[in-house]
């Protein structure tokens, strides 16, 4: 299943054969975004190989996430987002979560952003969930006001995760899914 929301960019599933291409888009995204918020040391270790490898497990263990990549004519995958149950204390809840989507450095703004979120919007309205949340570092104001243009706002959750002993806040955003073909 394949969409073209944006000029040039093709969004499709994601297969075995793209998990080196998204650990790249992952690692880079990372690296990027978080520059600042989480410890560089922690972002200087990040490993494209070992992220491509953990990205092959879960294709092994026949994950039930949904993973999506970006592509642009004659730069190949671009962008990367995956969604799926929503994960609280372990357990799973009726709606669903946008675990992830980045997409690498030097193509923000272009339109791949968007491509992947309408994409795993429509996906997850497909899927019956009634709405998705996702966490996005409170610091992160350029992600957050991503996430708020697609329609997605704060809950007043929040919690931290720690990365290499210094605690990272976190905001929790939700947005309602409509029926597919109504976003």
């Amino acid at each position: 299943m394949t969409i073209r929301n944006e000029p040039d960019v093709l969004v499709r599933d994601m297969t075995v054969d793209d998990c080196e291409s998204v650990a790249k888009v992952r690692v880079r995204g990372w690296q990027a975004a978080y520059a600042g918020l989480v410890p560089q040391s922690y972002l200087d270790s990040m490993d494209v190989a070992e992220d491509a490898e953990r990205r092959r497990g879960f294709f092994d263990e026949g994950s039930t996430v949904v993973n999506v990549v970006a592509e642009r004519a004659g730069l190949g995958v671009i962008g990367w987002g995956c969604y799926g149950p929503y994960r609280e204390d372990g357990g799973r809840l009726d709606r669903g979560e946008l675990y992830a989507i980045y997409v690498l450095p030097e193509q923000i703004g272009t339109g791949a952003g968007r491509a992947l979120m309408a994409k795993l919007l429509a996906r997850a309205a497909a899927d019956g969930f009634p709405d998705l949340a996702l966490w996005v570092l409170r610091e992160n104001a350029p992600a957050r006001r991503f996430y708020e243009r697609a329609g997605f706002l704060p809950d007043s959750a929040e919690e931290s995760f720690e990365v290499d002993g210094v605690l990272v806040p976190e905001l929790r955003y939700v947005r309602t899914l409509g029926l597919p073909g109504t976003d």
